[in-house]
């Protein structure tokens, strides 16, 4: 049994990877924005774009049973809009979550980690924005490509104290979110090569691997879960 912190755990990819690690048996603790959302044993909704609240949220975990193996940092906001009118307001917020939260998130996990004397693994939650371009996430995109370099530039800091850390990049995937979009599910198994959007536990099996034993000398890597879509990047029509 190990300890993991899951961001971004109300619904959809981060709901998936909490519920698939307690069902391996390991004790998760919950966060989401909205506390409406939350299921489990151990919650703490609260935004982890605030430092303050990140340092709240570690030292809850630290009370749990067990020692702090890791954590999935996937909460993030998602901002559509043209380059030539995005606002100042808008970049802030994702700023503030996307890389500020994730960064410090990282650093309050990794030192409580390295308190324990343990190994332990993080995974970031990117996206195949990052990786390739896309119509409207012109800042998005660049927060997403700003993790990656993050995940591989902190393996100089983490690795001496057996700390891995990767990130895993899904492709269109289907959640409560996209489900909303009746052309959706068409469109994007029209785009990808494999046939079909991932769903949510195509993207926790790829997390729950890199948490797992199974990845142990992997480490500040970015693996892309998208059936293909980005060796072709074909752009949706809307």
């Amino acid at each position: 049994m190990k300890k993991y912190i899951v961001t971004g755990a109300g619904q959809g990819i981060g709901h998936q990877i909490a519920q698939q690690l307690m069902d391996e048996g390991h004790v998760v603790l919950v966060n989401d924005i909205d506390a409406s959302l939350l299921k489990g044993t151990y919650v703490k909704a609260g935004d982890v774009s605030s430092p303050a609240f990140i340092q709240e949220l570690v030292a809850y975990s630290e009370t749990l049973p067990g020692d702090l193996a890791g954590c999935v940092c996937n909460a993030g906001v998602t901002t559509f809009g043209s380059f030539w009118d995005y606002s100042p307001e808008s970049m802030k917020s994702l700023l503030d979550l996307n890389i500020q939260g994730t960064f410090f998130l990282i650093q309050a996990v990794a030192k409580s980690i390295r308190k324990s004397g343990k190994a332990g693994s993080i995974v970031v939650t990117s996206s195949v924005t990052g990786h390739q371009a896309h119509p409207d996430l012109a800042a998005y995109g660049m927060t997403k490509a700003a993790l990656n370099q993050l995940v591989q530039n902190l393996v100089i800091d983490l690795s001496p104290v057996q700390i891995r850390i990767n990130a895993v990049s899904p492709g269109a995937t289907m959640t409560e979110r996209t489900e909303k979009d009746a052309n959706y599910l068409k469109e994007w198994s029209r785009l990808t090569p494999l046939g079909k959007p991932a769903d949510v536990q195509d993207i926790a099996e790829a997390v729950c691997f890199f948490l797992s034993d199974k990845s142990k000398h992997i480490t500040g890597q970015t693996l892309i879960v998208d059936g293909g879509w980005t060796s072709v990047s074909p752009p949706p029509q809307s």
